[in-house]
């Protein structure tokens, strides 16, 4: 689904990420996982087009897609969660969702598709439902991010990227979140890439990890091998 080959990125004049090569297969639930500043979030960047790669390819479905807007990126397929929801507080919680509308009609296709906000967002989260006439700045942190999530899944993509969705939120919406993901990754085939703190949450949520250090990935394998050895390493603090 997603093939990342020898990219580098430099913000400023700091060398990020280092040669770094991923490989992300179709209908994964793959964590990325790493201590503070070693590139994680500037990789989930260069993958939805926030940021440009100074060299190296990003690859979906095998066509490259490094030299494409984020604009553009979205409706190839990509849903992006970005860290601290990002949402317009000032928009009430249906324009947030409506926002996705344009790109969902140009992915299916369908002119219908881009009318409604489809029904599933609020089976998922039923409090966007509920709360869908205030604005998101009046939401608590939670459902910020329930709603940051539903405004990616409004465009239906193919993968779905989450940079650290549990931050600073309360320990019951965690579990909502994580259930989400797995029900969308188990039931829907989608691809999910996440950027993942907590170790206990990416235990439960990841079926495989990428390790990350220094900007490059370092170690790499099914979720049930991240080992103490591999924790203490490159994880503790």
């Amino acid at each position: 689904m997603i093939s990342i080959k020898k990219v580098n990125q430099h913000y400023g004049g700091t060398h990020i990420l280092w040669d770094l090569d991923l490989d992300i297969e179709p209908g994964s639930r793959t964590c990325i996982m790493g201590r503070n500043g070693v590139g994680k979030t500037t990789l989930l960047k260069c993958l939805m087009g926030l940021l440009p790669v100074t060299n190296g390819e990003i690859l979906m479905d095998g066509s490259p897609i490094h030299n494409k807007t984020a604009e553009a990126r979205a409706p190839a397929g990509i849903g992006y969660v970005p860290q601290g929801r990002e949402i317009f507080p000032l928009l009430t919680v249906e324009e947030n969702l409506r926002l996705g509308l344009p790109i969902r009609k140009t992915r299916l296709g369908d002119k219908e598709a881009g009318k409604e906000i489809p029904q599933k967002i609020f089976d998922l989260f039923p409090v966007l439902g509920e709360m869908l006439h205030r604005r998101g700045g009046d939401l608590s942190g939670g459902q910020q991010q329930q709603l940051a999530i539903g405004r990616a899944l409004v465009i239906e993509p193919q993968v779905l990227i989450l940079d650290e969705p549990n931050e600073g939120i309360q320990p019951n919406i965690v579990k909502q979140i994580g259930d989400v993901i797995i029900k969308l990754n188990e039931e829907e085939g989608m691809t999910v890439i996440l950027v993942e703190q907590k170790l206990g949450f990416a235990r439960r949520v990841g079926q495989s990890f990428r390790l990350m250090d220094k900007g490059r990935v370092v170690a790499k394998d099914s979720m049930d091998k991240l080992s103490d050895e591999l924790i203490s390493q490159y994880l503790a603090v």
